[in-house]
């Protein structure tokens, strides 16, 4: 979650030089962010169905997972490295993403393309908001949604440690209320995060980053979509197993 990294705040532009240097706007963000995109489509679709069809299909869904995790952390903390390991991120999470989405649908037919159509629909109504001034990254909205955002990455973490000892935090990962509110609510902060993120990018061309920065921004952007999408999948999960 990129915006839960400190690192990732204002005072990354000004750690950074800029003289000599093109800048970042906007648009270029925005073109890089659908260059990323593009990417995590192509390598989904090639693995939507053979990953999880040949023997060692498991093998390579693990593999993407891990690779992308370890190119997101490097990109993360080397920016002037992202304009190569952004688009390596995507590619890996787009294989991840393809075989999971396909081995979701086979179970319950159609509940990818209703995650992807509202993962788009929350990413627009967020950015109306945003471009209108109804929701405003005030610092003490950007405080609020870190602190959740870190607080939901413990509950994961903890729930990550204790799966090996064959423990389970109760309620909130059932399809029970408890679990469908918890889902919800997480959606929910996820999908804030993205209103940091379209402020990230706005920030960068009003102090001048380096040209680097869009393909850096971009990357958080992916982040952050990526993270709503398996949200809002794991939601329809639950709600399609509580039906059966």
């Amino acid at each position: 979650m990129r915006t839960s990294n400190p690192a990732l705040n204002d005072s990354t532009f000004d750690a950074i030089a800029v003289s000599g240097e093109e800048r970042m706007t906007v648009k270029g963000t925005v073109n890089k962010s659908f260059i990323l995109i593009a990417l995590v489509f192509s390598t989904a679709l090639l693995s939507w169905d053979f990953m999880l069809q040949s023997g060692s299909g498991i093998i390579y869904v693990i593999a993407s997972a891990i690779l992308a995790f370890i190119v997101g952390l490097v990109t993360s903390f080397k920016p002037t490295w992202s304009p190569y390991t952004a688009p390596a991120y995507a590619l890996f999470e787009g294989v991840f993403l393809g075989a999971i989405s396909g081995f979701f649908n086979n179970i319950y037919p159609g509940i990818a393309i209703q995650a992807v159509l509202l993962t788009c629909a929350v990413f627009i109504c967020l950015l109306l908001a945003y471009r209108s001034g109804l929701i405003k990254a005030t610092e003490n909205f950007k405080l609020g949604i870190v602190a959740a955002t870190g607080a939901i990455g413990l509950i994961y973490l903890a729930t990550f440690v204790l799966s090996f000892f064959g423990i389970q935090i109760p309620l909130i990962h059932g399809n029970g209320p408890v679990g469908i509110i918890f889902s919800l609510v997480v959606v929910a902060i996820a999908a804030l995060n993205l209103v940091l993120d379209f402020d990230f990018i706005e920030q960068g061309e009003a102090k001048g980053a380096p040209k680097y920065m869009e393909w850096y921004a971009s990357y958080g952007l992916l982040v952050t979509l990526v993270w709503l999408y398996i949200e809002i999948l794991k939601l329809l999960i639950k709600l399609n197993s509580k039906r059966d």
